[in-house]
């Protein structure tokens, strides 16, 4: 099950906000906010222009989503991590010019390749 977070965001796409548009709203604490006093987390403020507060089915609905959304923010996160710092990446990018394989066959294309093959999107 996704986080509430995660939830608002897909409920915010399916009436039609980008992706993008979602994450800022969702981070935005002047647009909404959640909370948790002991009981579990809710909606406390909703200040989202053109779309009401979702209800709870609403949310339930947009879960399976929610859940994808929380799966990939999860890979991209394991992915920046095991990239490397950009310098490294800099370093194989140039060893590789150097060598003439700025293609896939090139360190730098292989190591990123091995990153996302062992971390796919779902």
């Amino acid at each position: 099950m996704a986080s509430l977070s995660f939830q608002v965001e897909a409920h915010l796409i399916s009436k039609g906000k980008s992706a993008e548009d979602a994450a800022t709203i969702t981070a935005d604490e002047s647009q909404v906010v959640l909370q948790n006093d002991g009981a579990g987390d809710y909606i406390r403020t909703w200040n989202v222009s053109g779309i009401t507060k979702p209800t709870n089915s609403e949310l339930t609905a947009a879960d399976t989503e929610g859940t994808k959304l929380q799966n990939n923010f999860i890979t991209r996160k394991k992915r920046k991590r095991e990239y490397g710092g950009i310098g490294d990446q800099l370093d194989l990018l140039y060893k590789d010019l150097v060598a003439g394989k700025v293609d896939a066959t090139g360190e730098w294309a292989k190591a990123v390749k091995k990153v996302k093959d062992d971390n796919p999107l779902s």
